[in-house]
């Protein structure tokens, strides 16, 4: 008699089924999502880096995504406490992360960043940021006019050219991909978003022009690279700032902001989502995800609190005594599924992977059980 197969696991074996693009192949459809671990001295890698990415491969993931790495211009970190993606001793300080994820049979990409109006200016010597029109999420919640520059096409263009020198260093280092960070209130998704882009020429207004940046990013990276190396975009609708933020209120201003993104030369569009099951919009089950990839034909990444039961911030996790959220099947299964459908194409797991290393491995084996739970630690140290 032949064993039945849930519907449940049915799902997440699409999970481990391999995927194959135009330029990216990969043995399964796990990736492990950028997050900032500000553990970066001199903007190098900590030393402990290797072996972090190194034991996600090991558990199953095919694809890593570092933490956003700032670019090479002189208002792109955000911080300092984070890693960089320009000069030779930072770039250097990527070899022996990139020979430990490579010899454990998996994939790196950098995060290529630009933190624009968000910097955290107070940490440098250079009070300076700008942006599209020079409005921080900071400003618009009180009302009062920009506390940032406004970008003028020069400095566009300086930009521009800095993610260009970035891809093309991560390709001649031997990186497989690059990801351009076009979300979450940094500087692209600025343009993007028409809270922060008040822009009255080319680059703002209707969503093909509040896209025409982002998109000249994008063709500058793929100048640099050549067509055969992967660029992923990762957009969202939230800022880190303003969770309720939009950059497209319909279906219509979505594909209007991505098709030229497409254009431009994106291979894979990592879709950004605090929870990757819920609707983009009204009327469709659809996520963002599914909708970039029914708007634009590209292969497309859902990422958002997989395999986690709540959600928190930063600062929640913060707090003393705070309870931090528990593991969720439930969650996993219905975005699996959504996968298996082939609504989108590959799943992003972030804070699941900090608390379990052999998270993947642990899924495709059903060891539900062992899987582990968020601790402070876990968001806080290389483990």
């Amino acid at each position: 008699m032949e064993a039945v197969i849930s519907a449940d696991a049915q799902a997440r074996a699409a999970l481990f089924q391999p995927f194959v693009s135009r330029n990216l192949t990969l043995p399964n459809r796990i990736v492990m999502s950028p997050m900032g671990r500000a553990h970066a001295q001199g903007g190098r890698p900590h030393e402990d880096y290797a072996g972090y990415f190194r034991r996600r491969i090991e558990g199953g993931v095919s694809l890593a995504i570092t933490g956003a790495a700032a670019v090479g211009h002189d208002l792109a970190d955000y911080d300092g406490t984070g890693p960089i993606f320009h000069g030779e001793a930072p770039l250097d300080g990527w070899a022996h992360v990139l020979r430990a994820v490579h010899e454990a049979g998996g994939m790196l990409m950098p995060q290529l960043w630009h933190t624009g109006a968000a910097r955290h200016v107070d940490a440098f010597t250079d009070k300076s940021a700008m942006g599209p029109s020079g409005y921080t999420i900071a400003d618009l919640d009180a009302g009062r006019g920009p506390s940032a520059t406004a970008m003028t096409e020069a400095d566009m263009a300086a930009v521009a050219h800095a993610f260009a020198d970035a891809a093309s260093a991560a390709k001649a280092r031997g990186f497989d991909g690059v990801e351009v960070h076009a979300g979450h209130g940094f500087l692209l998704d600025q343009f993007l978003w028409s809270g922060t882009n008040r822009r009255r020429d080319d680059y703002g207004g209707n969503a093909a022009n509040r896209a025409r940046f982002p998109a000249e990013v994008i063709a500058a990276c793929r100048a640099a690279t050549g067509p055969d190396f992967p660029i992923l975009l990762r957009i969202s609708q939230f800022k880190i700032d303003a969770y309720e933020a939009r950059i497209a209120e319909t279906p219509e201003e979505l594909g209007e902001l991505l098709r030229p993104l497409a254009t431009a030369g994106a291979d894979i569009l990592h879709c950004s989502q605090r929870e990757a099951w819920e609707p983009a919009f009204e009327g469709s089950p659809l996520n963002l995800a599914g909708w970039a990839k029914r708007l634009t034909g590209l292969p497309t990444i859902a990422v958002g609190s997989v395999g986690l039961a709540g959600l928190f911030t930063e600062e929640e996790a913060a707090t003393p005594g705070a309870a931090l959220p528990g593991v969720s099947l439930e969650r996993l299964d219905q975005v699996a599924a959504m996968l298996a459908r082939g609504e989108f194409d590959l799943l992003s797991v972030g804070r699941s992977l900090l608390a379990d290393a052999q998270w993947a491995n642990k899924v495709r084996e059903g060891r539900d059980g062992e899987l582990r739970a968020l601790d402070l630690a876990a968001l806080t140290t290389l483990t």
